[in-house]
């Protein structure tokens, strides 16, 4: 079993290290009270399908660190990988982050100032950080640290997965697409009687799109964009992007187009959602 703790100033990134831990697989778990970290360790050891585990610590635990030290110790000796990941910004990072976020520190109160809490969480787990794997995320956009964790941990990056969506603007667009493509201007078989009733879907649905060259030229430009772009979110560690296609009542052409997307891209993880079907 790999066991990493993730640990550092407040307002350094661990938020982000740990929602990238569990998109890499690990079952994770926040602001644990450290006291009980040695029978997580122990019960998740028992559990089939568990390998990989990640805990966020922070100055709210509140912890001796004369326990603290020699119980990390034990639970090196008893996992097969335990490994510390400790990350820090400079203090006008720090300052400005708060500010811009307006989150409370969580030493600060009415006889403690954001710098004098910043100070004391800088010395208090010093020891920690001297068995750490250090980051610096003063200069780090939050893909780029995403980037530094992955090649850290040393697993390889999942697929990204598309998400192709249909949907139908009568019924409201999708508040979670990435990207958006409005294909109302396409031939729309719901004026067709024989054909109202059925969906992008049924093969003389498909054969009505394959009499109109324009549709093919619709899905051969948005498949060219995102050739173009999916190598660039790629690189973000992003674990999904959703494309949706929208027609007006999200039956004949989105769910034709977003098919016919799918099929391109079928050599990557490709999930389809109809919502209106």
């Amino acid at each position: 079993m790999r066991v990493i703790l993730i640990s550092g100033l407040s307002g350094s990134g661990k938020s982000v290290a740990l929602k990238l831990m569990e998109d890499l697989g690990f079952f994770c778990v926040d602001n644990l009270p450290l006291e009980l970290l040695p029978q997580l360790v122990t019960l998740y050891q028992a559990k089939p399908g568990i390998t990989d585990l990640a805990v966020c610590l922070d100055m709210r635990t509140r912890i001796s660190q004369q326990y603290f030290l020699p119980m990390l110790d034990a639970i090196q000796h008893s996992v097969g990988q335990f490994d510390v990941l400790f990350l820090e910004a400079q203090e006008h990072e720090l300052l400005h982050r708060f500010s811009e976020t307006r989150r409370r520190h969580p030493l600060t109160n009415d006889n403690c100032t954001l710098e004098e809490a910043l100070t004391y969480e800088r010395e208090w787990l010093m020891p920690l950080r001297e068995r750490s794997h250090v980051i610096d995320t003063t200069l780090l956009t939050t893909p780029k640290l995403r980037q530094y964790i992955t090649a850290w941990v040393g697993l390889p990056n999942r697929n990204l997965q598309i998400v192709f969506e249909s949907f139908g603007f009568k019924h409201g667009m999708p508040s979670d697409a990435d990207f958006m493509f409005d294909v109302r201007s396409l031939p729309n078989p719901h004026y067709e009687k024989d054909l109202r009733r059925l969906t992008g879907i049924d093969e003389p649905i498909q054969r009505y799109f394959s009499g109109y060259p324009q549709v093919q030229e619709m899905i051969d430009d948005i498949a060219t964009f995102l050739h173009k772009w999916l190598p660039s979110i790629d690189m973000e560690n992003r674990s999904y992007v959703t494309v949706a296609i929208g027609c007006t009542g999200g039956q004949h052409r989105s769910v034709y187009i977003v098919e016919a997307l799918a099929q391109i891209f079928q050599d990557r993880d490709v999930l389809i959602r109809h919502r209106q079907l």
